[in-house]
């Protein structure tokens, strides 16, 4: 039976597991806390892929002082061999009274199956209690883990016109250091960022993660060129130290050029068809392939467009700083032909917002 004290106690696993963001990907963001007689005796969280899950370190700390207790775990253990053994095993042997799963694992190897075998041991089991906060705090391992294809997280900086540069291609900068200071904080978030070649062509950025919260981040950058263009002087290829460089061209891209980006120490993916611009779809499969479950598309706007329009962004996010630029020939961040009705046009759910100095940060849903 559910007490008072069952949601003050999840809450601490939740802000245990939230430690985990950004680091624990492609696994689940996991947080657990034992308690005995109205004493925590046990907590924490999985860290890193390959390190001990949640419920393995709060049993470890509890001790023999589990027995008969109360576990409270964000996400159903886990019934299977990984990199780790199975968290339901220890469960069962440490024999606490009660086990509160505030949401089950959407992983089909895990699905309902951890709960059936904590309830086949004779354990007391309640599922369900706070369930909607794992469901944000793990969008993006519900979708790899469920798809097998990456969350999808579109970023622009905005002028209040709607522009993400001027006529000329200027963009530096529309938002202000204090947002782009926070900007930071989102990638350390995700696994990857994508841009487009254009992009890289224009402002030669590092896409690296400069936060000091994120020390040590690597995150992986990948880059859509069809014709490989990337110039091997470009300032992206002297930070792989900071993560890995993806380039998915064209296979009838020039094999010299793949071979000196290949030196550089640059992965090139070449994808197969006659298409251009590259087909975005066969990306997002192959990046899923590689393990990476969310990613940040930075742009620049004819990416940003082809995600919209192909249905693949989960999540929008911009800043919108009080600027207008103007010009019919600027770039924004929805382009191409647009709808013909309203009714038909991209509707935002979910959405929020809040201010950073003069600028306004909103984000929402597709």
């Amino acid at each position: 039976m559910i007490n008072t004290k069952d949601s003050s106690y999840l809450e601490m696993a939740y802000g245990l597991a939230e430690k985990a963001k950004g680091w624990a990907s492609p696994n689940p963001y996991v947080g657990a806390v034992i308690v005995r007689g109205g004493t925590i005796i046990g907590h924490g969280f999985h860290e890193r892929p390959g390190q001990p899950h949640a419920e393995a370190i709060a049993l470890e700390r509890a001790g023999r002082l589990a027995r008969g207790s109360s576990l409270y775990v964000t996400l159903e253990p886990c019934v299977h061999w990984g990199r780790t053994p199975p968290c339901v095993e220890a469960v069962i042997r440490a024999a606490p009274k009660r086990v509160v799963v505030s949401s089950l694992d959407p992983n089909p190897i895990v699905f309902q199956k951890g709960v059936r075998r904590l309830r086949a041991a004779g354990i007391d089991v309640t599922v369900g209690l706070l369930g909607e906060r794992n469901s944000v705090l793990n969008e993006s391992y519900i979708k790899y883990i469920t798809r097998g294809v990456p969350f999808v997280t579109l970023k622009a900086a905005l002028s209040l016109d709607g522009r993400m540069a001027t006529r000329t291609g200027d963009s530096r900068w529309i938002s202000s250091p204090e947002t782009r200071d926070y900007v930071h904080l989102l990638r350390g978030e995700h696994d990857a960022i994508m841009v487009g070649i254009g992009t890289i062509l224009k402002d030669d950025p590092r896409l690296t993660v400069r936060h000091p919260q994120w020390t040590g981040k690597k995150i992986v950058r990948i880059i859509l060129d069809s014709a490989l263009r990337l110039p091997v002087q470009a300032r992206i290829l002297t930070t792989l130290a900071e993560g890995q460089v993806l380039v998915f061209t064209m296979n009838r891209a020039s094999y010299r050029k793949r071979a000196a980006l290949e030196k550089r120490g640059v992965e090139v993916i070449a994808i197969s068809g006659q298409s251009r611009p590259i087909e975005a779809p066969e990306v997002m499969a192959r990046l899923g392939e590689r393990g990476i479950a969310s990613l940040l598309v930075e742009g620049g706007s004819r990416l940003l467009t082809t995600m919209i329009e192909e249905k693949l962004a989960d999540k929008l996010f911009l800043t919108v700083s009080p600027r207008l630029i103007g010009g019919e020939t600027a770039p924004s961040i929805l382009e191409g032909e647009g709808v013909r009705l309203v009714r038909r046009s991209w509707r935002l759910r979910k959405v929020s917002a809040f201010p950073i100095g003069d600028d306004i940060i909103i984000q929402g849903y597709f």
